[in-house]
């Protein structure tokens, strides 16, 4: 059996490069993709602007403050998602195995290539050529290595590495730099003394279970030694969809959250009837001034995208929950997409998490 050999595919700061082709006058420039509320955050720097130490969720305001002279665009998602359906055509017409995981990166399958690295080297050509847009590429025998690999080498990159040469290279790296180690993770290990991959890495499962549980625990230590499994999934179908915004300023009472309830679901559901696609469970969400967070759903007999139901179930939890503080942001969501008519009773009471 041929050793696996993945790549990862990250295109570069790709809102702010689609914004360059649109806007070639600001290239060279310190660049911000974000809005302009007071509470908006930055969604993608320029190469040039983050050597200010501007990033993705950068309050807008710090970036401005740390980058008077940049240049802020205001997002336009809808350009960003049809340069995103660009750039897939362009992978899927290269690669017979590619998995999409946002608008800007995926994954591709090259196991069984005669020359995979020649194979990745055309691809990163060919999306060049066909779109304007660079990106990066790293090669691995699993997902994670191929992303770390990706994430490494920017911009305009292209890095192989085995597992052994990863767990080299970021041995001294935080564990945050491991997709899917929050920072509240990273911070926990460093109180028991775990600072580094390599110190992740080496610590007993039977350790790592005392601290984590006996199944978060070891997958920790499996992820510090870029140890993964995960094959590529051609076809990633969302089982949810949702519409969220959060407010400039704090909003209280159903007369001031209702109408923006209303908006966010036609949004949802315009999206969804457009595409086919309906769903049986309705929730929000509701984020508060402190920052907790509430969800709530409710299930219903048949699936639905219609706008009356979903606003009428949506408008109802919002009812039942009657926020008694100030509301931060405000969401929609339609989950069990495409699961199909059922006829069993919908479930007896809402459902109720509370988010950290």
């Amino acid at each position: 059996m041929p050793q696996r050999c993945i790549a990862h595919v990250d295109m570069d700061a790709f809102y702010v490069a689609v914004e360059l082709q649109r806007h070639p006058e600001l290239r060279g420039k310190p660049v911000v993709v974000a809005g302009s509320g007071p509470r908006a955050v930055v969604t993608t720097a320029s190469y040039e602007a983050r050597r200010y130490g501007i990033f993705s969720a950068t309050p807008a305001e710090r970036a401005r403050r740390l980058c008077p002279d940049a240049v802020f665009v205001p997002p336009d998602f809808d350009a960003y998602r049809a340069r995103s359906r660009d750039v897939m055509a362009q992978l899927r017409a290269q690669m017979e195995r590619v998995e999409v995981v946002g608008l800007d990166e995926a994954y591709l399958d090259l196991t069984g290539l005669s020359r995979p690295r020649a194979a990745a080297r055309r691809v990163k050509a060919a999306v060049q050529e066909s779109t304007g847009l660079g990106c990066s590429i790293g090669l691995g025998p699993s997902k994670l290595v191929a992303k770390v690999a990706s994430d490494a080498d920017k911009p305009d990159g292209f890095l192989e590495l085995s597992a052994e040469q990863a767990r080299q290279r970021f041995a001294d790296a935080s564990p945050g730099l491991i997709p899917g180690i929050g920072p509240k993770t990273v911070e926990r290990l460093a109180g028991h003394g775990v600072t580094t991959l390599a110190a992740l890495g080496s610590t007993a499962d039977e350790v790592l279970s005392d601290w984590f549980g006996g199944r978060l625990g070891p997958h920790l230590g499996r992820l510090a030694r870029f140890e993964d499994e995960r094959s590529v999934e051609t076809v990633r179908v969302a089982k949810s969809e949702s519409r969220e915004t959060t407010f400039d300023h704090d909003l209280s009472g159903a007369d001031a959250l209702e109408p923006v309830l209303e908006r966010l679901t036609g949004q949802l559901c315009a999206d969804l009837a457009s595409r086919g696609r309906e769903g049986r469970t309705i929730g929000i969400k509701v984020r508060f001034d402190d920052f907790s967070t509430v969800t709530r759903a409710r299930s219903l007999d048949e699936p639905t995208a219609g706008l009356d139901t979903v606003l009428s179930v949506a408008r109802a939890l919002l009812r039942e929950l009657a926020p008694s503080r100030p509301v931060r942001l405000l969401g929609v969501r339609v989950a069990g997409l495409d699961e199909g008519r059922r006829t069993a009773r919908a479930a007896p009471r809402d459902q109720l998490r509370l988010l950290a």
